[in-house]
């Protein structure tokens, strides 16, 4: 599976006020998930900018990484699934990152046939925040799909999870988020 990758900086926060200016300011993109009970998810936006943009990024109360975006599977969006992920205690981040790469992506294609979308944020370096080791985003063409169309197949359900535990730890890895993107690159 070939995949097209990219260096990146990720902001999370629970706060997207300044990331709406970050995002025009330096062509980010900006995923927000703007439902009323968001108690319990570890943030609420996302920002994805290009590596260039470091310098411009404040730490303070925000998680800042770097990362490499894989694009598993291109096209377009209107929803996103978004998935934190914390390895297994078990294994190294590259052990735990190889298989989300080369089972579980391969896996995901299949499992969730309605996915429009499909982008891995491999997390290479935290600078401030929660160190994840990547966050999945899983994009779909209406909220629909993505809340009635998330698996191909009752077995996908238990198909997914069992290859999930073997790479992430699912206790410590934060509840998704359902978010729409509220700025993009022209």
């Amino acid at each position: 599976m070939t995949h097209n990758e990219a260096h990146e900086i990720v902001l999370v926060s629970s706060q997207a006020d300044d990331f709406v200016e970050l995002a025009a300011t330096h062509g980010g993109t900006l995923y927000l998930d703007d439902r009323p009970q968001a108690a319990g998810l570890p943030f609420r936006a996302l920002l994805r900018l290009p590596a260039h943009a470091e310098e411009a990024i404040s730490t303070r109360d925000t998680g800042v990484y770097r990362a490499i975006c894989r694009t598993i599977k291109p096209g377009p969006v209107s929803d996103m699934a978004v998935f934190p992920m914390l390895r297994r205690s078990s294994l190294t981040h590259d052990a735990a990152d190889t298989h989300w790469r080369d089972v579980h992506a391969p896996l995901a294609l299949v499992h969730h046939a309605a996915m429009s979308q499909y982008l891995q944020l491999s997390i290479t370096e935290t600078l401030s925040g929660v160190p994840y080791d990547g966050i999945a985003l899983c994009g779909f063409r209406s909220l629909d799909d993505l809340k009635n169309h998330f698996y191909s197949g009752e077995d996908s359900v238990q198909i997914i999870a069992d290859d999930v535990r073997k790479f992430a730890d699912t206790r410590r890895s934060p509840r998704r988020l359902i978010t729409r993107i509220v700025a993009s690159p022209q």
